[in-house]
């Protein structure tokens, strides 16, 4: 396909990583698709190329003054690009793991909704649910009249309220005015003696319009006293109780407000501003949880986490283990006092004598105590486990020691707020009967479907002031419901949302912005997206095209592959074998392309079979009454020994089941874990199993020192290997020598990083070669060393499919650079930067490494979504190695939305119906044609047609390399039998070497040597 030059970006010598000089052409208003294998670089050229590109040419436009704020890139290895635009990158990386942020705080419709409360909301008392009204000053002299007679007053005006500054204009105003006290940040001052304010932090400044004692006559001053100080401060005005040196209860403080106050309870709101509705300002923040809207405490479960165990084998976990046998026998003691004994399970003991144990006693127990020879007995109430607890907790200076109680902690909503993280005074304000942390609480689509109703319900006046702020907040939420994200919460926070999630609110937020003519970049946005949203993500993109700007994207997805515009495969393989244009042209010219993989799949040539049969369960195991989030009391068998997917709608309660209920549980029963699962009432089945993995898609490291070979240990016996080398020895090298991380044999220069970094200022930060190891990272002596004619630089710059033959005299290495080969990570180099790999190429790491381990046959995997950023032909290749795993007797559990994986599961379990509120229920489970046939699963409406298809069945079979094949059955030990009849043969071998070393005589017959040489 051609395009006229003055409609098409185009890319010219791109070398960006693995890109081999190619030429690009891509149409200008259109959807482009870039995809191929993994590693075969389509990230180097959307990314690293025609983005890096754009956003520095956007960037170098700025002033210099601007630019040194901003985050520069570099310029890309490319010799031109031509019909480039201001460039926006939409990637994977998930959003700010910041506690305070939400989904209502980085789409700023939290900042509209506190503009609306703070404009049109109407406060009700929380005492008599009553509307507050504004307070006359005859109310205010009335209400301090009703105090006790001969109360000492200080009637304050509060003239600065938290704001920065050094408030010197302010009490040279006051001085002015007459007025000699003021209060500072509390503390009571002659003006004259104020002292110098820090400008930089904020500051309370009060005051002293009048003192008065209460009693008759006094309401004529009053008055007057009052209207100075409602005049000073805007309406507010304070009493405050003076009180005597030596009293140590707290002082009355009463607000009196102008504008809003109860007239039966008296409570007051000060003033009422979009901060008050803020958790992250300190004028509405709860005081209790600082906004958080959680709060630590000790938890009963986690001080008993095996209610099978008694008190002597340990049963109260803290106290397990301790050096003094104090602890022991005040367990005794206590479970005699209720008629139990140590050697009773946990689960087993009278209620009364758990609530003892747990909570403590109000009456006096005698516990006696034995110092090996003498007997004391101490009368006096028990504190109690949770108690001692938190007494040690507040009393301890220890780091140590508050890490280790801390295992005993989890969260649970703030006592005072309830998780609402606003102070009373914000939730006394409310619009359409709602205040705005429950109307935060509504899933969007409710939410949508709520704000689009509250114009209607308000005052002529009030519409009025809140028209344009109700348009600014559904249209967002329209944009948000248009991705997908119907299922989420405004308050959910921002750390539990997942990288699709999150990518798509950063697209949402795009598309509301109504820009023209911009370059649009996103990564893979159908991560965790079910097939029947694709097309509102799919229409999502098609609306940012039509509105006049170009978009691409980097996708592996059929469905977004088949609705481009205009599609470039890259390839034909992966890191070094890949970085070349395969094929372009539309889905329907790449589908008949012979040399492209994803033609070859667009086009049925190639498929993944769909097994003939599925295995059956060697056991079960049963989840029953998970509740937590949005389940609804589920009881879920999963069955051991197959491979078992998760399916559903987003949103539908997938993670909470899987990750959050399950894996949590599973942990805590089998690897003695501290993690808290959400509730739910039992586990059976648990004994069918003595492990459990979880293999998720965060970062191998979060520095460029952690690669592939390190955190996999592989990189522990490569040195061990060049340690044991002749010329190792004759210098006395030890492994430690080759390390880039520690001193000794890394290059000081550059501390072992291989390059230097020079800041720039307002230019992008340049990052130079070593001059003195050229980036190898080690000094010359180290890299002396050489085994085959390569250093341990070479080694960590190798790929995988390169190390692998190089290391096959070394078992140790070689079968960890096999599990890495299969599970399609062969392209990647052993020293590559893991800040540098994707979140499906870290999965696959982790799947590795855990593969290296001696599996036993009753271990549990469990991955969540481990297809992203994988290509067809790298599924296929997962799968191997997924499916390898349960024919060894594990079982793998993933949650999953591709069809490719779905439909060679053994048994789905399919949650939804759909996400939110309206999901958390087992919609189906069974085998994938049981799903297929299901009416109410989305799911299998969606599956039917690839099980339906024709020729699409075929027998299952184990398709690992022998390589993989002999190091998982090497993992699993052999049968004891087998065990007995190895130890017996290798017995009687040597037996037998010894006899025939008794029988063969000494020395050699003459001339013997002289024969054997003719």
């Amino acid at each position: 396909m051609s395009f006229p030059d003055n409609h098409s970006i185009r890319v010219r010598g791109a070398r960006a990583h693995n890109l081999k000089n190619i030429d690009a052409t891509i149409p200008r208003d259109s959807l482009t698709i870039i995809t191929g294998l993994s590693g075969s670089g389509k990230s180097s050229l959307a990314f690293d190329t025609i983005y890096a590109e754009g956003q520095r040419r956007y960037v170098e436009s700025l002033s210099a003054y601007a630019r040194q704020f901003l985050e520069l890139m570099g310029k890309p290895d490319v010799d031109s690009i031509e019909g480039l635009s201001p460039a926006i990158s939409i990637e994977q990386k998930t959003t700010s793991k910041n506690p305070r942020s939400t989904v209502g705080t980085i789409t700023e419709i939290h900042d509209y909704m506190r503009l609306l409360w703070a404009r049109v909301g109407i406060p009700y008392s929380p005492a008599t649910g009553l509307p507050i009204e504004a307070q006359t000053v005859s109310q205010m002299v009335d209400r301090v009249m009703a105090m006790p007679d001969g109360m000492r007053l200080m009637l304050l005006a509060p003239v600065v309220r938290d704001r920065k500054g050094d408030c010197k204009r302010e009490l040279a105003e006051l001085t002015r005015k007459g007025f000699t006290r003021v209060k500072i940040d509390g503390e009571l001052y002659e003006i004259a003696e104020a002292p110098e304010l820090n400008r930089k932090t904020r500051h309370t400044v009060e005051v002293v319009v009048d003192r008065i004692v209460v009693k008759e006559g006094i309401e004529s001053r009053l008055a007057d006293s009052f209207e100075t100080a409602l005049e000073l401060s805007d309406g507010l005005a304070y009493a405050e109780e003076v009180k005597r040196a030596g009293e140590k209860e707290a002082p009355a403080h009463v607000v009196f407000s102008s504008r809003f106050a109860c007239p039966v309870s008296g409570f007051t709101i000060e003033e009422i501003e979009p901060r008050l509705f803020s958790f992250n300002a300190p004028m509405g923040a709860c005081p209790v949880c600082d906004g958080i809207g959680t709060e630590t405490h000790f938890d009963a479960n986690l001080i008993v986490p095996d209610d099978s165990l008694t008190l002597a084998e340990g049963a109260i976990a803290p106290w397990k283990g301790a050096s003094t046998d104090w602890y022991d026998q005040t367990l005794a003691a206590l479970a005699r006092h209720c008629g139990d004994n140590m050697n009773t399970p946990w689960s087993e003991l009278q209620p009364a004598t758990q609530d003892l144990i747990i909570n403590g006693s109000k009456e006096p127990i005698d516990i006696p105590y034995s110092d090996g020879g003498k007997v004391h007995i101490i009368t006096k109430p028990f504190e109690g486990v949770l108690k001692n607890l938190r007494r040690r907790m507040a009393q301890t200076d220890s780091m140590w020691v508050r890490e280790e109680l801390s295992r005993y902690q989890s969260e649970k909503p703030c006592h005072a707020c309830h998780g609402a993280r606003l102070k009373p005074e914000a939730l006394c304000v409310k619009v359409k009967d709602l205040n705005i942390a429950e109307a935060s609480d509504m899933p969007i689509r409710k939410a949508l479907d709520w704000f689009s109703t509250v114009e209607a319900t308000l005052t002529p006046q009030r519409a009025e002031i809140a028209r344009r702020i109700l348009r600014e907040i559904t249209d967002r939420l329209h944009f948000l419901d248009d991705v997908g994200l119907d299922y989420l919460t405004l308050s959910r926070g921002s750390a539990t949302l997942s990288g699709g999630e999150s990518q798509r609110i950063r697209l949402a937020s795009q598309i509301g912005s109504g820009l023209t003519g911009v370059l649009y970049v996103l990564d893979e946005p159908s991560i965790g997206l079910h097939q029947r949203d694709n097309e509102r993500l799919l229409g999502t993109l098609d609306r940012l095209k039509r509105l006049g700007n170009t978009v691409i994207v980097v996708e592996h997805d059929e469905d977004a592959i088949r609705a481009a515009d205009y599609l470039i495969d890259m390839g034909p393989g992966a890191g070094k074998l890949g970085g070349e244009v395969i094929a372009v042209g539309t889905p329907a010219e790449v589908a008949k392309n012979p040399n492209s993989i994803t033609g070859a799949y667009l086009s049925g040539r190639k498929v993944i079979p769909v097994p003939t049969e599925r295995r059956k369960p060697s056991g079960m195991l049963t989840l029953h009454g998970a509740r937590g989030n949005n389940l609804k009391d589920l009881t879920v068998d999963f069955p051991l020994g197959t491979f078992i997917a998760v399916t559903g709608v987003s949103g539908g309660g997938k993670s909470t089941l899987v990750i959050d209920t399950l894996y949590k549980a599973l942990s805590r029963q089998l690897m003695k874990s501290s993690q808290t699962p959400l509730p739910y009432d039992r586990l059976e089945g648990v004994d069918n199993l003595d492990k459990i993995i979880e293999i998720d898609q965060s970062p191998i490291g979060r520095t460029p020192r952690s690669n592939p070979a390190t955190y996999t240990d592989l990189f522990a016996p490569i040195r061990d290997w060049f340690a044991e080398l002749p010329e190792s020895k004759a210098r006395g090298y030890k492994p430690g020598r080759f390390s880039f991380n520690v001193k000794g044999g890394r290059c000081e220069a550059c501390q072992g990083d291989g390059v230097l970094k020079i800041e720039m200022h307002f230019l992008p930060d340049v990052y130079v070669t070593c001059d003195t190891c050229k980036g190898a990272r080690y000094n010359r002596e180290t890299l002396d060393v050489k085994f085959r004619g390569k250093s341990i630089a070479d080694v960590l710059s190798m790929t995988v499919d390169e190390a692998l033959p190089f290391f096959q005299a070394a078992p140790k290495i070689r079968d960890r650079l096999a599990i890495l080969q299969q599970v399609g990570l062969g392209y990647v180099a052993l020293g590559q930067q893991a800040t540098t790999l994707s979140g499906g190429e870290a999965q696959r790491v982790k799947l590795s490494k855990e593969l290296a381990k001696r599996a036993t046959g009753r271990t549990v995997y469990i991955l969540d979504e481990p297809t992203t950023g994988l290509h067809t032909e790298d599924v296929r290749k997962l799968l191997e190695v997924l499916h390898t795993l349960v024919d060894q007797g594990n079982t793998v559990l993933v949650i999953e939305h591709n069809l490719e994986v779905i439909k060679t599961a053994d048994w789905l379990i399919d949650i939804g119906p759909e996400g939110g509120d309206g999901g958390g229920q087992v919609v189906a489970a069974g085998t994938p044609e049981d799903i297929a046939a299901c009416k109410a699963s989305h799911t299998g409406r969606f599956l039917a047609p690839l099980l339906d298809a024709p020729g699409a069945r075929q027998p299952r079979k184990v398709t690992a390399t022998k390589v993989t094949q002999a190091m998982l059955a090497a993992s699993l030990p052999p049968p004891k039998a087998e065990r007995t009849a190895a130890k017996k043969a290798k017995a009687a071998k040597e037996k037998a070497a010894e006899k025939a070393t008794e029988k063969k005589p000494r020395g050699r017959p003459a001339g013997s040597r002289n024969k054997t040489k003719a």
